[in-house]
């Protein structure tokens, strides 16, 4: 049996974060509430940014930001 404890987030020029899914949750509405205008396909259909950043943080494990800059997040499990 595996429990999700948490998320390794990766970011250029950045130490290695763990985030529980709230906070990556949070991470990933702030940056899209920015970027309204330039989504990933996959994320048009949502018309909140909070069902955007649910559907990206639990089908994806990375987001092109541009310009040589990304955001990546893994499921830490621990075996319980």
């Amino acid at each position: 049996m595996y429990q999700e404890d948490g998320f390794v987030v990766l970011e250029p020029d950045q130490p290695e974060q763990i985030l529980t899914s709230q906070e990556l949750l949070e991470k990933l509405k702030g940056i899209l509430v920015n970027r309204q205008e330039d989504l990933p396909r996959e994320l048009e259909k949502f018309t909140t940014v909070e069902g955007q950043a649910e559907y990206l943080m639990e089908n994806f494990c990375d987001l092109d930001m541009g310009s040589d800059s990304y955001l990546q997040w893994y499921v830490i499990r621990l075996e319980k």
